[in-house]
């Protein structure tokens, strides 16, 4: 009966070998450093213009990664940072163009109800490294959506993202 013990044992590990053997696939990320790298900048790019604003960076799931919330800023800046944030990672698209494309489109108006976290106004970039979708960069507070998207622009660059 000894003799079959190791054919037993051999045959019982056998997949649990075959398993560690396999490698789980690996897709392109966000890492935090380069997340609060993109925040400050955005930020400080804000501040320099005199604008109290937040700076949000969300994944490609859309989860929050980095707030960062002037002093001085409205009430109301860390979700609509958030928000953008997530609008441009979760549709791949900065959030002004989308404004623009529901406005001379008006069939497509339900885009601005499919999810309660979309905020389409400019100020929101998706964030991509040789063209893979890793996240969304998000800024709310300036006088206008275009000095948002400048200042979130300028959190690319500093990671240099497209």
């Amino acid at each position: 009966m000894k003799p079959m013990l190791p054919l037993l044992v051999a045959t019982l590990l056998a997949p649990a070998a075959a398993f560690a053997q396999t490698s789980l696939p690996t897709a392109p990320y966000l890492p935090l450093d380069l997340a609060v790298k993109a925040a400050q900048a955005a930020l400080a790019s804000c501040a320099e213009g005199g604008n109290n604003v937040s700076v949000a960076i969300v994944d490609r799931a859309g989860a929050l990664k980095v707030l960062l919330k002037a002093d001085n800023s409205g009430p109301h800046t860390g979700s609509s940072a958030t928000g953008k944030a997530f609008t441009s990672a979760a549709l791949g698209r900065d959030s002004a163009g989308l404004a623009e494309f529901i406005a001379k489109n008006p069939q497509n108006e339900g885009l601005r109800d499919m999810d309660p976290r979309f905020v389409i106004q400019a100020g929101g970039l998706p964030i991509k490294f040789d063209k893979a979708l890793v996240g969304g960069i998000g800024v709310g507070g300036a006088p206008s959506g275009d000095l948002d998207q400048a200042c979130a622009r300028k959190g690319l660059d500093a990671i240099s993202a497209e």
